[in-house]
């Protein structure tokens, strides 16, 4: 790493499927598997080395970010009747657990049955955010192929926490070009967290019939999507399917939320230009610490913070 430090590259492979993953922000680099025909291409939008994303802190690709994913409105909440100020990175809110998140750190990793388990301590007043909390995150490979991200967190005060993988998909290659306007989606939701300008929840949820939000039957990705769906539960959160190759991408959850983003905000120095990858975050809602009729992201101590996504990879 610039300044000094290393950072490990740790390879999964199985059931046809190859991952490559950072010990930096705990990043997904690649993802490689086959399409209709056999041919095996990196479905990740990623970077060549720690350093390129240590210089290309947004948009995230394909790290872990926390302590709190998304926004939290005037980088500020109240717990307890404490009041808590954390840094603002995005306009006068704090987006994905401040400039210093999850995805600038370095973590720790060892090796566990079909995969690697990767760990670090976020110490109370990181970021601003109170207690110390020790993470991890588990990714495994199955038989077939699916990859699974288990997070598992403990606090010793109470503290808001809210952990996604922030990888951007483009399911006919990498480099292929735009993956809006080629891919249709599916999102096992019915209704969305509307927000404002600076994509902060003005409250409650909506129905997504009669919208641009509307994905509960298979529909042409578009673009100017980043915003939070309330998943319905009981079958899969996302359906992405790229029908030039064939390849199909079906995410399953414990979360509630997801939150899709059409990638386009990006800029240099990111290396893709905007439209080229779609982020599909499994999390709890936005600003959730500020939103009481939202579900609570809230750990206290003596509690565990554990939830789990899948990623299967078919054909069709």
């Amino acid at each position: 790493m610039p300044g000094g430090g290393d950072v490990e590259c740790w390879t999964l492979e199985r059931g046809g499927t190859r991952v490559r993953l950072l010990t930096y922000g705990a990043i997904v680099q690649s993802v490689e598997v086959p399409d209709r025909s056999g041919d095996v291409a990196d479905v990740v939008l990623g970077l060549g080395s720690a350093a390129e994303y240590a210089a290309c802190p947004k948009p995230y690709l394909g790290a872990v970010v926390g302590r709190y994913a998304n926004r939290i409105a005037g980088a500020s909440f109240t717990l307890d009747g404490v009041g808590y100020d954390l840094p603002a990175n995005d306009g006068p809110n704090c987006l994905h657990g401040g400039p210093e998140g999850f995805d600038r750190r370095v973590w720790r990793a060892e090796r566990v049955p079909d995969g690697v388990r990767m760990s670090r301590v976020s110490e109370a007043g990181e970021q601003g955010f109170p207690g110390r909390l020790d993470v991890a995150v588990t990714y495994t490979l199955d038989e077939a192929g699916a990859l699974t991200l288990r997070y598992d967190a403990v606090a010793d005060a109470p503290t808001p926490v809210n952990l996604t993988n922030h990888t951007y998909w483009n399911l006919n290659g990498a480099k292929s070009g735009p993956a809006v306007g080629r891919h249709t989606l599916r999102l096992g939701a019915s209704r969305m967290t509307p927000v404002d300008a600076a994509r902060i929840p003005t409250g409650g949820t909506a129905p997504v019939a009669g919208t641009h939000h509307d994905f509960r039957e298979p529909r042409e990705l578009d673009g100017d999507h980043d915003h939070n769906f309330a998943l319905d539960g009981g079958g899969p959160a996302a359906e992405l399917y790229a029908r030039e190759t064939g390849r199909l991408l079906t995410i399953t959850t414990t979360e509630p939320g997801i939150q899709l983003y059409t990638s386009d905000g990006f800029a240099p120095p990111v290396p893709y230009a905007p439209g080229s990858g779609v982020a599909l975050e499994t999390q709890g809602f936005p600003d959730a610490p500020n939103r009481p009729e939202f579900p609570s992201t809230i750990l206290r101590p003596g509690e565990r913070h554990a939830s789990t996504t899948t990623y299967a990879f078919t054909t069709r």
